[in-house]
């Protein structure tokens, strides 16, 4: 059964971006839940499907805080930065076959406050399903390999090694979204742009990811409401359809040194099958939100959807390609790099304000149709089609 058109996003909601958010991820992710079913015309009686995060809170008890008496189905998805997409198919089934009526999916966490090293106070850390835990303490670890900006690296080094130095390409695509970032009063970096001064002489953070190749660390939390297309037709707000969806898994999913090709993604094998649910092609849309945990991931990401040959990026994102303005609007909120790093879930919420027109100064004109991607884990990608 193809889900094209079958079901839409008709709520969204958003907390502030903040560091230091001072209070907890489920308090953020309630407020959010509860913005998305006011802006639904919703009420929690309505709601009788739940998609929580994978870690940090549990279904019970977000249901529990926001009042649902009769939760008939509810979804985890674990793909870590993935997740966020890759949850529409499953909200987009559900609500498509029947078992439920509208369903909230909601992220959140305090992804700066909660991570950072204090004085005197050891760093959080994330406990959670996800699929290369056991990998990484076993096999990285002991090698000093214990964050993304340092696996992450090992993909971009072999990209470099493959196709040649990319500096200019991820300047192009930092200073894009840090362009960007300053038509939208909710980025943490408004006010800040990029100049490419700054970006080369930032600090390496592991290479060859510099200061500004690396995303944002922020706090706060996101939610959507999603309906069947049927009911979404007497919703307040003009429907933005779920057209095409899908998720990949490079192989072995737990580990990068034991692929035969490294840069092999779960994008690869995505895009195509949500394009062709959706029936378009990648040059169909009118822009697109890329998940940009660091800049050489989002090289990664254009070439496997198709919008140019491998190691040839920076033809692609020159002379202000990527701006909102620009041949292909990518990441017009700012992006994770920088407006806010909510596991991609606020790429999510800006394709529907774009899609409903309510984009503000970083509306694109005549927005019909948006494409969406998710990367998570070691190489895990969902991607979505959106259109108005």
């Amino acid at each position: 059964m193809s889900l094209k058109d079958k079901a839409a996003i008709v709520g969204i909601g958003e907390t502030d971006y903040v560091r230091g958010a001072g209070r907890t991820e489920v308090d953020q992710m309630v407020e959010a839940a509860r913005k998305a079913i006011a802006d639904a015309g919703l009420t929690r009686d309505d709601i009788d499907g739940l998609m929580p995060p994978p870690v940090l809170t549990y279904t019970e008890e977000l249901a529990a805080k926001l009042g649902i008496q009769e939760l008939k189905w509810a979804s985890v998805v674990a793909m870590g930065g993935a997740t966020s997409t890759a949850m529409l198919q499953n909200a987009a089934m559900a609500v498509a076959s029947g078992i439920a009526k509208n369903v909230v999916v909601v992220l959140g966490w305090n992804g700066y406050s909660a991570l950072r090293p204090k004085p005197g106070v050891p760093p959080g850390r994330i406990n959670g399903p996800f699929a290369f835990e056991n990998i990484l303490q076993d096999f990285y670890a002991p090698f000093g390999v214990t964050l993304p900006v340092q696996f992450y690296g090992w993909l971009a080094t072999r990209h470099e090694y493959v196709y040649g130095d990319q500096t200019e390409a991820k300047a192009a695509i930092a200073m894009a979204f840090r362009s960007n970032a300053q038509l939208n009063p909710k980025a943490i970096t408004r006010g800040r742009p990029l100049s490419l001064e700054e970006y080369m002489s930032s600090r390496v953070i592991s290479s060859p990811f510099r200061l500004y190749d690396c995303c944002v660390e922020t706090d706060g939390a996101c939610a959507l409401v999603i309906t069947s297309a049927e009911r979404a037709k007497d919703m307040p707000h003009r429907p933005v359809y779920i057209s095409g969806v899908a998720e990949g898994h490079p192989y072995p999913a737990d580990d990068i040194p034991s692929r035969e090709d490294m840069l092999k993604v779960g994008i690869h094998s995505a895009a195509p099958r949500a394009f062709e649910m959706a029936d378009i092609k990648v040059t169909d849309a009118d822009f697109i939100q890329i998940y940009d945990c660091f800049t050489n991931i989002v090289v990664m990401q254009m070439e496997a959807l198709g919008l140019c040959e491998p190691g040839g990026v920076a033809d692609f994102v020159k002379d202000g390609a990527l701006e909102v303005g620009g041949k292909c609007p990518i990441n017009t909120h700012g992006g994770l790099h920088s407006q806010a790093h909510v596991w991609g879930m606020n790429h999510l919420i800006e394709a529907t304000k774009q899609l409903r027109g309510d984009a503000g100064e970083a509306q694109v004109k005549n927005a019909e149709v948006g494409i969406i991607t998710g990367w998570g884990d070691l190489g895990d990608g969902s991607v979505a089609v959106l259109r108005r």
